[in-house]
């Protein structure tokens, strides 16, 4: 029986939370660091892969913020992030057909190379995560993930984009 006073398991918890926190932060940016080294001969960064996936994947033309929809590197509108891949000659700019105020963004030919490069650095950082992690902890790895992100924004991004789970509204974080 705990006594009336016992703070153990609170400290215990909150502990384990804090471990937690920042076992979620290194490991994002150790993902982060090691697809930027993958990403660099192609001289990208990874939100800029990101924009270059998310058209590949679509697969049509997507407006600036169809493309911020499906993001989950860069919050808000990725217009910057956009124009710098305009500039560097990787997308292009168009009008959407019904709707003349609507610039639609597509890959250039540069662009769609480019996404293939995306792609081989997207498939070394899969090979690391494969075997930094056997086939029993990834199941247990994404649900507990897809806990902590469903209803946010980051959660909502990929859903939409893996169309794995049903999008709710982004919700506070708990306190």
């Amino acid at each position: 029986m705990a006594k009336v006073n016992d703070a153990s398991c609170n400290v215990e918890c909150v502990e384990r939370t804090e471990e937690l926190r920042y076992l979620i932060l290194g490991a994002q940016r150790e993902g982060a660091r090691a697809f930027a080294e993958l990403l660099r001969k192609a001289r990208l960064t990874p939100a800029q892969a990101e924009v270059l996936s998310v058209l590949h994947e679509a697969e049509r033309s997507l407006t600036v913020r169809e493309i911020g929809d499906l993001l989950v590197c860069e919050g808000g509108s990725p217009s910057r992030l956009v124009a710098s891949l305009v500039d560097a000659g990787l997308l292009q700019r168009g009008s959407r057909e019904g709707d003349r105020r609507a610039v639609e963004l597509s890959l250039t030919q540069r662009g769609r190379a480019a996404a293939k490069k995306v792609r081989r650095a997207e498939a070394g950082l899969h090979d690391w995560l494969a075997t930094a992690l056997d086939d029993r902890d990834v199941p247990a790895a994404i649900r507990t993930l897809r806990t902590i992100v469903e209803g946010r924004p980051a959660g909502n991004a990929i859903a939409r984009r893996t169309g794995t789970t049903t999008e709710r509204e982004s919700r506070p974080p708990v306190r």
